[in-house]
């Protein structure tokens, strides 16, 4: 009788823990610049019903800080996250060097890499510590925003004040480099000290252009330069332990398969843009930038904030895309 109590009591023990892991919330984090009105959110809304079907029950806070809602994840007071890619390097270095200067020229190749990660085969290059990125998403290519369509060339940069990320070293450095100014900003920022003239350039991808209203910085000055600096991505980031066994896998699955609809929304927005505020580059001048970005991405690789690893891996699609570039023989990257 004793051992038939027990026995009935262990199972009643298993089925209360199944029961409670089956109920179980997730809770995510989520950064979008206009809130749950945003596309961001709109998109984690989709995710977290995709979710119930691999075993999850996520529910969803939106942030408008970016700042906030990664020290939120980083202090166990959200299970997931949906950050940028910068902002995600503290959690995994591989994922969080996508946005590497320089590194992906264009979004079709961004979203090809995008889908690659999702294979299986690199599973465990999503995982550093407790935490998993469960997805990259691709947010378009990052443009200098000048306020005077005479700043050019990089000469004419020299002195000029650019807001840069405080805490994406890589942009200081690049700055720094050019002879420029670098002004210490952050993404809820940056925006605002543009449109107002504290600084004379920033970089930001079209996403930022409707909400951060930048065409009040650009004026009737301004110009935005159509070369890309590099490829902003978006993060889903999990602690590994608070989600089913397998579900970083299936979620990173399921996020690869919107990138056909993500590219799409983000051509869309491009075309958007007044073509009076889009300005090109001198052919000639574009060889010169692409070694100047190679060499920076080089010196940021040694200093360990870029992942090793990742730079040979996108050295190798660019190489894939384009074999007869310059860099493709050489040995250094």
């Amino acid at each position: 009788m004793m051992r038939q109590q027990l026995k009935f009591g262990l199972m009643a023990g298993v089925i209360a823990m199944a029961s409670s892991q089956v109920q179980a919330k997730q809770t995510f984090c989520v950064f979008d610049l206009v809130g749950t009105a945003g596309d961001v959110y709109a998109l984690m809304k989709d995710y977290a019903l995709a979710a119930k079907g691999w075993g999850a029950d996520v529910q969803l806070k939106a942030y408008t800080d970016e700042r906030v809602a990664a020290e939120d994840f980083k202090a166990g007071k959200c299970d997931g996250a949906a950050i940028s890619g910068m902002r995600g390097r503290q959690f995994n270095s591989f994922t969080g060097s996508i946005d590497a200067i320089g590194a992906l020229p264009d979004l079709k190749l961004a979203v090809n890499v995008m889908q690659l990660l999702a294979k299986p085969q690199l599973a465990a290059d999503m995982v550093s510590g407790p935490y998993e990125v469960a997805g990259v998403i691709p947010v378009g290519a990052a443009y200098l925003f000048v306020n005077d369509r005479n700043l050019n060339t990089i000469a004419k940069a020299a002195g000029k004040k650019v807001a840069v990320l405080d805490y994406d070293k890589a942009q200081a450095k690049m700055v720094q480099q050019i002879g420029a100014q670098p002004v210490s900003s952050d993404v809820t920022n940056f925006g605002g000290k543009f449109n107002n003239g504290q600084v004379d350039i920033i970089g930001a991808p079209i996403v930022a252009y409707k909400p951060m209203e930048l065409y009040k910085g650009l004026g009737t000055k301004g110009a935005i330069v159509r070369f890309p600096l590099l490829q902003v991505t978006g993060n889903v980031i999990i602690r590994k332990d608070k989600f089913p066994a397998g579900y970083g896998q299936k979620s990173r699955e399921w996020i690869a398969g919107q990138l056909p609809r993500a590219f799409g929304m983000l051509g869309k927005m491009e075309k958007e843009v007044p073509a009076k505020y889009w300005m090109d580059i001198p052919a000639n001048d574009k060889i010169g930038y692409v070694k100047l970005m190679r060499e920076s991405r080089i010196a940021l690789t040694k200093e360990g904030i870029y992942n090793k690893k990742m730079m040979s891996f996108l050295k190798r699609a660019r190489c894939q895309a384009e074999p007869s570039s310059f860099e493709c023989a050489l040995k250094d990257e």
